[in-house]
């Protein structure tokens, strides 16, 4: 990417376009389910809600040579897209109440402050990775988790919230 990128015929354009790539950390997490009627000593899972918008599937694309953004069309999908399975999770959850903590894809300052504003979440509740880590991706869940597991208590509430390039967001309630 940096080579094609310095490249005399690379316009600023280009750069824009693909200078999310350039800010992608990597991980890997892994986690094991189990029956709650067999394992009642461990974290629950309460439950969730996913909602896609794969009529932006255009705003992120990557193939094997290159990965371009419209990083503010991005943005603003997503948050869009958050913010309707957050109104449409009230059927079900009252997640609105407030939690104990918000686990969520940090992509950056911008997009973790702008999606606790438009969902209404307490910044003080959301653990930031994305200063140590950079953004990496959707592994930023489980890291962050991970970085936080021992300060949460038995019986806190932590809401797992994730936007995805397809376009599609998931939000997981785990009874801790």
């Amino acid at each position: 990417t940096l080579e094609r990128l310095k490249s005399p015929t690379s316009s600023a354009g280009d750069v824009f376009s693909e200078f999310a790539s350039l800010t992608l950390g990597s991980g890997a997490a892994a986690m094991v389910m189990a029956r709650a009627d067999r394992h009642n000593d461990v974290h629950r899972l309460i439950g969730g809600v996913g909602r896609a918008g794969t009529e932006h599937n255009s705003l992120c694309v990557g193939t094997l040579d290159r990965m371009t953004t419209d990083t503010h069309g991005l943005l603003v999908a997503g948050l869009d897209l958050a913010a309707a399975a957050w109104k449409a999770s009230a059927e079900s959850f009252d997640w609105s109440a407030g939690l104990d903590w918000y686990i969520i894809h940090q992509v950056s300052k911008v997009h973790t402050t702008m999606i606790c504003d438009r969902l209404g979440i307490n910044p003080a509740k959301v653990p930031l990775t994305f200063p140590h880590y950079g953004n990496v991706g959707p592994a930023a869940i489980p890291i962050t988790l991970a970085s936080v597991q021992d300060q949460i208590q038995p019986g806190q509430r932590v809401l797992c919230l994730g936007i995805g390039s397809g376009l599609n967001t998931s939000f997981s309630e785990i009874l801790w």
